[in-house]
Parts: C-alpha cells; sequence; structure tokens
C-alpha cells in the first residue's frame, strides 16, 4: 500500500503558480485569488487617496 503512495507522488506535476503554455498564462486557483485581491487594496486606497483630494 505504501508503494502505490509512492509511486502517484512521483506521477503528479510540480505545483507552479504560474504556467505558461501555447501563449498562455494558466494561473492557481489561490495564485488568481491573491492577485485580484491586491488590485482590489490597490483601487480601494486610490479611491480613498482620490476623494481625500491627495491624488
Amino acid at each position: 500500500m505504501n508503494d502505490e503512495y509512492r509511486n502517484t507522488e512521483k506521477k503528479r506535476k510540480p505545483n507552479r503558480t504560474v504556467h505558461y503554455e501555447d501563449g498562455r498564462f494558466y494561473f492557481t486557483k489561490e495564485t488568481e485569488r491573491a492577485f485580484y485581491f491586491v488590485l482590489t487594496i490597490i483601487m480601494l486606497v486610490s479611491g480613498i487617496l482620490y476623494k481625500t483630494g491627495i491624488l
């Protein structure tokens, strides 16, 4: 039973956050969520700065 587990571990592809294939970028779900979270925070801060007149 332990040998079966080891064989499946070797067959798995390395877990990369960004993968480029056929002219496209592929992201993991966690990477995509983190990316859009950062963009949301940037938009929030820029909106606050614009409303206060700093920008």
